[in-house]
């Protein structure tokens, strides 16, 4: 049985997506879950929050070995198969599967594969589709996780249509603004067309194949919720330009993601909205200089009077955030078995 696979998606950048699988998996962890985070970003973001730049320069640098994700599936793009890959302990019950700048190479590679999939022979493009899913799989088996977290890059490409399709859950990360909402409309119909894409693949591999050579994800890419945050919140903003867009949100992710309506007026009144996060802009800095979450930080690392406060409230946020998100998994895993 595979470990269920959830993955922080937005097209558009700048929406706090990779702080929040960070701090999200660094909560996990500390509620005693065994998580692997997998870094598919091509600008490896999310590497970067975790390991400092002497160990990613060993890994890049490093001759031969699946040290990050790219390595363990290049051999595909020649005539070899998936590497297993180097896993990252992070702490206990926390790891990495590492990311690498040269993952956007392998976007032609992917973009061929999706056609080539529906062709007579699609053993090969099949596996090359489903490449960060066995190496998602891979390392959550060699280190017995219980969930696997994604973090992905901003844009509707063929990297992140195959690591969407290995997805079990998918939530949405959304920023206070415009360009978010209008983001929003442009992602909930493209999930919408990679599900249907790639059901109708995976119908065609089984009228095909009575035993399937190779297992394959399921792509549920089954969407729990969207999660407001207020990093580009400003001072000088008007809190009606603020209201103006988050307002919309509820409307507009219920219409472009679960093409249904609702009568929400604002993310507090809708039950898709996971979370309204603060922008703890002030324990940022503190966090990345100490390379742990807002959450952790202490009175040695400088929070100290209203900073000390400020990290008890992100404490608080995140692990109703990230109980929110159990929750609703386990629900959807319910209804699951309940329908089959």
């Amino acid at each position: 049985m595979s470990v269920p696979v959830l993955t922080f998606f937005n097209n558009r950048g700048g929406v706090g997506k990779t702080s929040l699988v960070y701090h999200v998996s660094w909560m996990l962890e500390g509620m005693g879950r065994t998580v692997v985070a997998v870094d598919l970003d091509a600008q490896a973001n999310l590497t970067a929050a975790f390991l400092d730049e002497d160990r990613l320069e060993s890994l890049w640098e490093e001759d031969g070995g699946a040290t990050t994700v790219h390595r363990a599936i290049l051999p595909l793009t020649r005539v070899g198969d998936i590497l297993p890959p180097r896993v990252e302990r992070i702490a206990d019950q926390l790891h990495l599967v590492p990311g690498d700048v040269a993952l956007a190479t392998f976007e032609d590679t992917l973009s061929g594969a999706w056609a080539d999939s529906l062709g007579e022979d699609p053993y090969r493009a099949f596996r090359i589709l489903s490449a960060f899913w066995q190496v998602a799989q891979m390392a959550a088996e060699e280190v017995s996780a219980e969930l696997i977290l994604v973090d992905v890059g901003p844009n509707l490409g063929a990297i992140n249509r195959s690591a969407i399709i290995a997805s079990d859950y998918v939530v949405i990360p959304l920023g206070a603004d415009l360009f978010s909402l209008q983001g929003l409309k442009n992602l909930g119909p493209k999930l919408n067309e990679w599900r249907r894409g790639w059901r109708k693949r995976l119908d065609n591999w089984s009228a095909s194949h009575a035993e399937p050579p190779l297992p394959l994800p399921e792509g549920g890419m089954a969407p729990l919720g969207y999660v407001v945050q207020q990093h580009g919140v400003r001072l000088s903003r008007p809190v009606k330009a603020y209201d103006r867009w988050v307002n919309r949100m509820p409307a507009v992710y219920h219409e472009a993601v679960l093409e249904s309506t609702t009568t929400a007026a604002a993310p507090a009144q809708d039950p898709e909205c996971l979370a309204t996060l603060k922008h703890y802009r002030s324990l940022v800095p503190m966090g990345q200089e100490a390379r742990k979450p807002i959450f952790r930080l202490t009175s040695a690392d400088g929070a100290i009077g209203g900073h000390g406060q400020a990290v008890q409230d992100a404490y608080r946020d995140y692990r109703i955030l990230t109980e929110t998100l159990l929750a609703r998994m386990e629900a959807a895993e319910r209804r699951r078995r309940a329908s089959a």
